[in-house]
């Protein structure tokens, strides 16, 4: 039976990350709009959308410290409330130059990953875990809202109002974070400094382990939920909206799959969610090459591949939940998390290079299978035998 507050933590911290998750993603849904009145080219246009990943990524480890310190309650609040800063600045920039800058701080609310896990995690035993950190991480569904969303609003009513209607949202959802979220009774604040936290952290097989593949796992993910849009108008031609749609499908099918990933791993154990994620993965790259016709070939095969990265979203932090004792998961699920956000900057821009010089995807899809069959090798080489549950 649930403990006095699980549920009621669990569903506030989900819907805070998928707000900041919107937040993290207003500029990939808008991408042709940006590339159409800047004149940008296709590797300018996936260093604009892939920007914000930089700090959403980096940003997690001193945030997953504080969170160790501070606790989730108070350190979600502070996010939203900072984070307010550039969707602002982002919405009333007309510049590629501004943008960038204020693209970058714009990686803030993608840092939130790091306050949840921890913060969830301590109101969950350890078999409730898997659960527990699957459903918050359904959270990154903020993506799909942002797909859906963003363009429609950014068409009624004006890019600038829509950024201060997000403005409104983060505001409102830090007081409701600092006025109705507890954390757990069973957490306790972090009081050693944080660098030598960090280096034991770090001197954890696990942490790297994780990291290699979260960043296979969460950062596939986050690499098309940011640039489908804009690959999805360069090879199929949809409209703006067209295309948010469709990117909103994708991100759902990774948001449903992810508790699915948490959930299975406490039945059946993460190494094994992991090795189908991965397979699935590896083998959906490879149909994508191909370019397959929209919208039933190409519409399955990315929702597809969108499920199998969800599960291994899941399996990842089922398998953190397992190794690491919990009094270091605030500081380890920021390196891990800063890995997965690393693993979603890098192939926007290696998807805009190749396209920019072959007018196709089909080198970035091969080198996606080629990494997911090396995480599916790694992860059955590493944990083919994990250690009992506390």
């Amino acid at each position: 039976m649930l403990r006095n507050g699980q549920a009621r933590n669990l569903a506030l911290a989900t819907a805070a990350f998928a707000l900041t998750f919107w937040a993290w993603n207003l500029i990939g849904p808008l991408s042709g709009s940006y590339s159409r009145r800047l004149g940008l080219s296709p590797t300018e246009t996936s260093l604009l959308v892939a920007i914000p990943v930089l700090v959403g990524a980096l940003g997690r480890i001193p945030v997953g410290i504080l969170a160790d310190r501070l606790g989730g309650r108070r350190m979600f609040a502070v996010i939203c409330f900072v984070s307010i800063v550039p969707v602002l600045f982002v919405g009333f920039s007309d510049s590629y130059g501004w943008l960038l800058l204020w693209g970058f701080l714009l990686g803030i609310p993608g840092t939130s990953f790091a306050v949840g896990i921890p913060f969830v995690n301590a109101w969950y035993t350890p078999e409730r875990r898997g659960f527990a950190t699957g459903v918050f991480g359904a959270g990154m569904g903020g993506t799909a809202l942002s797909a859906f969303f963003t363009p429609r609003l950014a068409e009624a009513f004006g890019r600038p109002v829509t950024h201060v209607i997000m403005a409104v949202a983060l505001a409102l959802m830090g007081v409701i974070m600092l006025l109705v979220s507890r954390d757990s009774p069973s957490w306790t604040p972090a009081t050693t400094p944080a660098l030598p936290r960090m280096r034991e952290a770090m001197r954890i097989t696990a942490t790297w382990q994780c990291a290699f593949l979260y960043a296979v796992a969460f950062g596939g993910f986050v690499a098309f939920s940011t640039y489908l849009p804009t690959l999805l108008q360069a090879v199929y031609h949809f409209a703006q909206t067209d295309a948010g749609l469709r990117t909103a499908g994708f991100s759902i099918a990774a948001v449903v799959s992810r508790p699915l990933g948490g959930t299975l791993s406490d039945r059946v154990g993460p190494n094994r969610v992991l090795l189908l994620s991965f397979a699935g993965t590896a083998l959906m790259a490879l149909v994508l090459a191909f370019e397959p016709p929209a919208e039933l070939p190409a519409g399955v095969s990315f929702v597809l591949m969108a499920f199998f990265l969800g599960l291994g979203t899941g399996g990842v932090f089922a398998l953190v939940a397992r190794l690491v004792e919990p009094s270091r998961v605030g500081t380890v699920t920021g390196l891990v998390g800063a890995a997965g956000g690393l693993g979603g900057y890098f192939p926007p821009l290696v998807m805009g290079a190749v396209y920019a010089a072959t007018g196709a995807y089909a080198i970035g899809y091969g080198l996606l299978a080629l990494t997911a069959l090396a995480a599916l090798l790694y992860t059955y080489r590493a944990f083919s035998k994990l250690p009992r549950r506390d």
